[in-house]
């Protein structure tokens, strides 16, 4: 598990961004909220940086 610590989230919402943790699990979110405490393989430190949790980059350079 991976777990992204003190992140600015911005969801895709609509909603504002909020101070929050991101939980990882095989690829998938497992859990935001604003403090995760759990047991995990990996903390990245997110402290003033941008989470954009399930952004799809649908940018291509295909002009057909």
């Amino acid at each position: 598990m991976i777990l992204i610590k003190n992140g600015i989230i911005i969801d895709g919402s609509g909603s504002g961004r909020r101070d929050a943790d991101l939980l990882i699990k095989d690829g998938r979110i497992l859990e935001i909220k604003r403090e995760i405490q759990s047991n995990v393989d990996e903390i990245i430190d997110a402290s003033g940086k941008i989470v954009c949790p399930g952004f799809v980059d649908i940018h291509s350079h295909f002009d057909g």
